[in-house]
C-alpha cells in the first residue's frame, strides 16, 4: 500500500537551502516524507546512527552521512577530515567505538589532483587518529559544471560499549545537561574563511573525534549517561529541541553557564549571530543522571578534548517539548528551533 505523504507540498514546490540546515524545515522533511515512507522500529529512534539486533555477540551501530561543506578546506580542517570526524562521532553518540569506515567520493570534471591527494592524505590521518578502518567505497565523476569540485558519502560501523544504553527516551526530569566544551567555533571558522573575515586571532574550526571522551564517560558511570548528541547542523538549539521533543521532557539551559570563547562570542556579535544555533564539529551534549553529573565532568576535563566540560542546565517536567534559556539579565525566553540554518553547507 503506498505511503501517503504529510509534507505540505503546497508550500515548499521545491527544496530549499533550509531543508538541509537542521533546523524546522528539516524535522519537516523527515516527518512529513522520509519517515512514513521508510518506517521501522530502528529509524524510528532517529538518532545519529542505529544499534543493529545482536544475534548474542556484542552490538553494532551503523550510520550514514554525506559532506559538502563549502569552502573545502578551512582553519582547522578540511572535507577529509571532517568527513572521517563527522562519521565517527555519529557513532560515539550511539555509545560505540568507530571500527569501519566505507569513503565513497562524487568528483566533478576538473578537480585538481593536487587538492584530491591533500583530502585523502587528511583522510588517512584522521583515520589513524580515530582508530577506523576503509574497508570499501566508490569514486564517480560528474561532468564540469554539475559539481562543487567533490562530495564525500561514508558509512561507519562501531562496537557498542557494554555500559552504554544512549537513547533520547531515556532522558528523565532532573537530569543535568553537560557540553563538552566550548561552542560555535566550527560555524565561525567556515564563515571567516568563506566570506573572507579576518579576526585579530584566527578561529579554528573544532572538528575532532569525540570517542575518547564518550569512553571517558561511559566507564566513569556506565548507563548513568542517559543520552548523547554532537551538536551540528543547527548547533546546541536544534539538538536540544530534537531531544526534548523525543523526550517527552523539557529543557531549561542556564545562559550564563554556556561556554564560548572570547573571540568567538565577539564574532558572533560582529555578525548577527547567536552562538546556540552555530555549528560545531567537535563538541557534543550529554544528558546524565543527577548524583553523577559532577563525576562525569571532571572525568571529561581531564582530557584536553573536554578541558571546557561544564553543567549548562537540566531537564525538567515543565514545558514539555520545549526548551528555554534563562537568561544572564534573569529573564526567560523560548530557544526554538530555526526554520533553516544560519549558515548553509557546513559539513
Amino acid at each position: 500500500m503506498p505511503f501517503e505523504c504529510a509534507l505540505p507540498i503546497s508550500d515548499y514546490e521545491s527544496v530549499t537551502l533550509g531543508h538541509g540546515g537542521g533546523g524546522r524545515l528539516t524535522q519537516d522533511l523527515i516527518a512529513g516524507l522520509l519517515l512514513p515512507a521508510l518506517r521501522n522500529p530502528l529509524l524510528e529512534e532517529l538518532h545519529d546512527g542505529a544499534i543493529l539486533p545482536s544475534n548474542g555477540g556484542g552490538a553494532l551501530a551503523l550510520t550514514t552521512d554525506s559532506f559538502v561543506v563549502d569552502p573545502l578546506f578551512f582553519p582547522g580542517g578540511d572535507i577529509g577530515s571532517l568527513s572521517v570526524h563527522g562519521t565517527a562521532n555519529d557513532l560515539a553518540m550511539c555509545g560505540a567505538r568507530p571500527l569501519y569506515l566505507t569513503l565513497s567520493l562524487i568528483l566533478e570534471e576538473g578537480f585538481e589532483i593536487k587538492r584530491l591527494v591533500r583530502i585523502v592524505e587528511s583522510v588517512r590521518r584522521a583515520c589513524q587518529e580515530s582508530g577506523l578502518q576503509v574497508l570499501a567505497g566508490d569514486t564517480k565523476v560528474v561532468e564540469r559544471g554539475k559539481g562543487d569540485g567533490i562530495f564525500i558519502n561514508t558509512s561507519g560501523i562501531g562496537q557498542v560499549h557494554p555500559q552504554a544504553d544512549i537513547s533520547a527516551r531515556r532522558i528523565r526530569p532532573g537530569d543535568k545537561l553537560i557540553v563538552s566544551g566550548t561552542l560555535a567555533e566550527h560555524g565561525i571558522a567556515i564563515l571567516s574563511r568563506r566570506e573572507g573575515l579576518t579576526f585579530e586571532s584566527e578561529i579554528v574550526s573544532d572538528s575532532a573525534a569525540l570517542w575518547p571522551l564518550v569512553e571517558t564517560a561511559l566507564q566513569t558511570v556506565g548507563k548513568g549517561v542517559h543520552a548523547l548528541r554532537d551538536a551540528t547542523r543547527g548547533g546546541v538549539a536544534a539538538v536540544l529541541n530534537e531531544l526534548a521533543a523525543s523526550g517527552g521532557c523539557g529543557v531549561r539551559v542556564e545562559e550564563q553557564a554556556v561556554p564560548v570563547r572570547e573571540e568567538v562570542k565577539g564574532a558572533c556579535e560582529m555578525l548577527g549571530l547567536d552562538p546556540l544555533y552555530v555549528a560545531n564539529e567537535g563538541k557534543f551534549l550529554a544528558f546524565v543522571e543527577p548524583g553523577c553529573a559532577d563525576q562525569v565532568v571532571q572525568s571529561l576535563r581531564r582530557h584536553p578534548l573536554g578541558a571546557e566540560a561544564r553543567i549548562i542546565g537540566e531537564a525538567v517536567e515543565e514545558h514539555k517539548g520545549m526548551v528555554r534559556l534563562s537568561t544572564v539579565l534573569g529573564g526567560s525566553r523560548i530557544l526554538d528551533m530555526l526554520s533553516g540554518e544560519q549558515l548553509p553547507r557546513i559539513c
